[in-house]
């Protein structure tokens, strides 16, 4: 996917660092038979063309650029003054118009090695293949010697643009055989190998590349992607982070190290190097996305919203980001907005099997389920062993109360993919339900194996045992759901009523006493949510007074909860009442330096 992205880019990034490959070989226009004015202009071209040979041997290409373009001025049928203007506009950039001057040169004489190689290193420039690779072969007619490595280079991408990439391979080798110790030309072979997916021979020659000039950055930078395009992110980081800091002023370096940054869980250090690069540049949509992509996975969908929203209206019709738009959406719990933005993208793409997946999962929070089961199969329609969206389409059939159908869906999920956690458990809730406890138990033990820390997954195991007089095994697995739900009442119920049949009424009496104060705590949390969320609202609308209200009433039902005493201390700080607010702020600080286990509600089942 990396290379057949950005595969121009392997080549490019290398003839972009070029300086023009021929210089006119004499200071001095040819002599012009004697006439009058046409003498002095001969005579003023050539005063022009020392100058401006003089100032190019400098650097000086201002100077350069005036002086020769006075001489294409003062004698329009000479080659030389057009090649030499056309060789400074290539070193300053002006590609296209180097373009124009070259051509002339080359029409004037054709013959010359050194206009044909500049003019066809001017089309690659501008990416015009066709017309290089057709200049660059001029070249094999009129000079048996081989290219320089920059030639070679700039021909090889101008064959690869143009699907002949056996000849491309043929120019690199050749070159390298007259320069086994080019950097740049392996970098550019190994560019090649990449684009071709023969990466171990790409690495090899990245490395090579590398250690024959550990300053070559664009080597670093195409490394860095081999390692990022196979899976080793560690490594990808290493590489790309030598390439930023050898070309800071690279926006493809930065965001390939904020890939790779992100590819290896280094949230943090990714969003930084990708703020830095947005400072640089505050209109690349590029980097605004790779922004949004690092939120994403950091678990700050929302965050990234605003983000998606430009690029995605920066560029309709990018698929890709879309679909990570309308997955941000739903993460964020707007799945009503996330459904037109799928749709969007399956204009675009109807065979992606990942969309048709996502596009269920939002009409499944949204309640649509037929429209849900419809995505579900479209899915898995070109995608037949998906076992996730076995999984979904079993799901869907459920919440419909379609046993029948669920069952069967989920059986697949789980023998397409044994790892898998949730089909078991999803069936194990089911089987219970049905009353099927031998079932469900075999279920749920495998679900407890693949996830040990699912506490819901203990807790209905717990119940499954005690329904079948397994009680030792329904007190251990109830015992390990406490110690993975320490707030959930529900475990303690339980256990209360084995410990009563078991005639242990204290131990049973106990159990209960923790229920109802966990049942409690759970109601107190609920109404402070309640209330937290309200006031946050109405603090967003502006209505401070109402906002602090609704925030106090959250402090008052749950006098522990530190996010509420931060919330009401923001509103208090905006209707003035700074006293207040700070000590609020400090009982948040204070309580949030308490470990506070989570505060469950009662246990979701699917």
């Amino acid at each position: 996917m990396l290379f057949s992205r950005t595969g121009s880019l392997f080549f490019y990034s290398v003839i972009a660092t070029m300086q023009p490959l021929v210089w006119a070989q004499t200071s001095t226009l040819p002599p012009a038979r004697p006439t009058s004015s046409a003498t002095m202009r001969l005579k003023d071209a050539d005063e022009a063309f020392r100058a401006g040979s003089a100032a190019y041997l400098k650097n000086d290409l201002r100077t350069a650029h005036v002086q020769f373009a006075r001489v294409v001025l003062l004698a329009p049928d000479v080659a030389a003054g057009h090649s030499a203007f056309g060789t400074v506009l290539l070193a300053e950039g002006h590609a296209q118009a180097a373009v124009a001057e070259l051509d002339k040169a080359h029409k004037i004489n054709p013959r010359d090695a050194g206009i044909t190689l500049n003019l066809a290193i001017a089309y690659s420039q501008l990416h015009d293949s066709v017309r290089a690779v057709k200049t660059f072969r001029l070249l094999g007619q009129e000079n048996a010697e081989p290219l320089n490595s920059q030639a070679a280079i700039a021909y090889a991408a101008a064959l690869t643009a143009t699907g002949a990439s056996a000849e491309a391979f043929g120019q690199l080798e050749t070159a390298l055989k007259t320069s086994p110790d080019s950097a740049v030309l392996h970098d550019a072979l190994g560019a090649l190998l990449a684009q071709q997916k023969r990466y171990d021979e790409a690495t090899a020659e990245f490395q090579h590349a590398t250690s024959l000039d550990a300053s070559l950055a664009s080597a670093h930078f195409h490394l860095g992607s081999v390692y990022l395009n196979r899976n080793q992110p560690a490594a990808a980081v290493t590489e790309l982070a030598q390439a930023n800091d050898l070309d800071k002023a690279n926006v493809a370096y930065a965001l390939q190290l904020g890939r790779a940054l992100r590819a290896d869980n280094q949230d943090e250090a990714a969003l930084a190097v990708l703020n830095r690069t947005l400072a640089l540049d505050p209109a690349s949509i590029d980097t605004k996305y790779e922004i949004a992509l690092t939120l994403q996975a950091s678990e700050h969908a929302h965050e990234a919203l605003p983000l998606f929203e430009q690029v995605t209206i920066a560029r309709p019709k990018d698929f890709a980001a879309l679909t990570n738009f309308g997955l941000a959406l739903v993460q964020t719990g707007d799945a009503k907005s996330a459904i037109p933005i799928y749709n969007r993208a399956l204009a675009l793409n109807a065979k992606s099997a990942t969309l048709h997946e996502d596009l269920g999962v939002a009409y499944l929070q949204q309640s649509d389920l037929n429209h849900a089961i419809e995505q579900f199969r479209a899915g898995l329609a070109l995608e037949p062993n998906n076992s996730q969206l076995h999984y979904d389409l079993g799901l869907a059939f459920k919440l419909k109360d379609d046993t029948s159908a669920a069952v069967p869906e989920f059986k697949q999920a789980e023998e397409l993919d044994p790892q898998l956690s949730d089909p078991p458990y999803t069936l194990g809730v089911l089987y219970m339900q049905l009353g099927r406890f031998a079932d469900a138990q075999v279920e749920l033990e495998r679900a407890t194996v693949l996830r040990p820390d699912n506490g819901e997954a203990w807790a209905i195991l717990g119940n499954v045992y005690k329904e079948t007089s397994q009680l030792e095994k329904a007190t251990t697995a109830l015992r390990r759901a406490m110690e993975l739900m320490p707030n959930q009442p529900s475990p303690h119920i339980s256990l209360a009523a084995i410990l009563s049949q078991q005639g242990d009424h204290a131990g049973a009496l106990a159990e209960r006493k923790k229920a109802a104060d966990l049942s409690r705590i759970a109601v107190s949390r609920q109404r402070a949510n309640f209330a937290l969320d309200s006031g946050r609202a109405l603090l967003k609308k502006g209505q401070v007074a109402e906002a602090v209200a609704q925030l106090q009433s959250a402090v008052d039902a749950d006098p522990k909860y530190a996010e509420a005493h931060s919330a009401l201390a923001d509103a208090l700080e905006r209707q003035g009442q700074s006293a207040a607010a700070a000590l609020e702020r400090q009982k948040a600080q204070q309580l949030a330096l308490v470990p506070q286990a989570p505060v469950n509600a009662a246990p979701s089942q699917p």
